[in-house]
């Protein structure tokens, strides 16, 4: 029996070109983004900004991370008093999370640069690519 290797190519695999392409993502958003923040630290913002006062377990649901990751967020936004966490007043095992008033300026403050962000990302793509693309992440996910 003859064993014949599968033809790959890096450069062809799903993973590799969202990592490109992600690369690429987080070079546009670090040059238009201000206030030093991470995209982390932005979905964390712009979650809360959406959605309110929510609690740290949903907000990490919300924003793909695990409950880790969405802590040491939450910790930094905290040092930078962009964000408050207390116990809520009903259950409380249940940490709660919300923007502060300097929390919700950042955010008004960075809104256009994160549009600016996601139509400079797509801009190799003609509209009805966008939607495709968009489609079949949102499939993937």
């Amino acid at each position: 029996m003859v064993v014949t290797a599968t033809r790959y190519v890096l450069d062809d695999q799903i993973g590799f070109l969202l990592r490109q392409v992600t690369q690429r993502h987080t070079t546009i958003f670090a040059h238009l983004i201000g206030d030093g923040l991470t995209p982390m630290q932005w979905a964390v913002l712009a979650k809360l900004h959406e959605v309110g006062r929510t609690s740290q377990t949903a907000l990490g649901r919300a924003v793909c991370m695990d409950a880790a990751t969405v802590k040491g967020t939450v910790d930094r936004l905290v040092a930078r008093d962009l964000v408050l966490r207390f116990q809520d007043a009903e259950d409380r095992r249940k940490l709660l999370v919300d923007l502060t008033g300097e929390g919700r300026e950042t955010v008004l403050r960075n809104l256009d640069a994160a549009g600016a962000i996601s139509r400079e990302t797509l801009s190799p793509l003609n509209h009805d690519e966008v939607t495709a693309l968009t489609l079949l992440l949102s499939k993937m996910r």
